[in-house]
């Protein structure tokens, strides 16, 4: 959809408010095709937003089993190196 690839930066995720921008930027003449055209844009937008969110959510997830799976490995070494330490006593 050309006006929402050149226009993309003026919509958000209020549906009153992308109506009014479509009214600025074009010529829609049927009140019908406005309103869709607006509720597509909405979806298009809200939908975007919540991926990113998600994705947001996923490498925030990921950091974090991450450093859980770290923290648990270091014990162990610990653990191994006071055994060899007393055994050298």
């Amino acid at each position: 959809m050309e006006i929402l690839e050149d226009n993309k930066e003026k919509f958000g995720i209020d549906f009153l408010e992308n109506k009014k921008i479509l009214n600025e930027i074009s010529i829609v003449r049927s009140k019908g095709l406005k309103n869709e055209l607006a509720g597509y844009i909405t979806k298009f937008i809200k939908r975007e937003i919540r991926e990113k969110e998600e994705q947001l959510l996923k490498e925030s997830q990921m950091e974090k089993d991450e450093a859980t799976a770290d923290e648990e490995t270091l014990p162990e070494l610990e653990t191994t190196s006071k055994d060899e330490t007393e055994e050298f006593s």
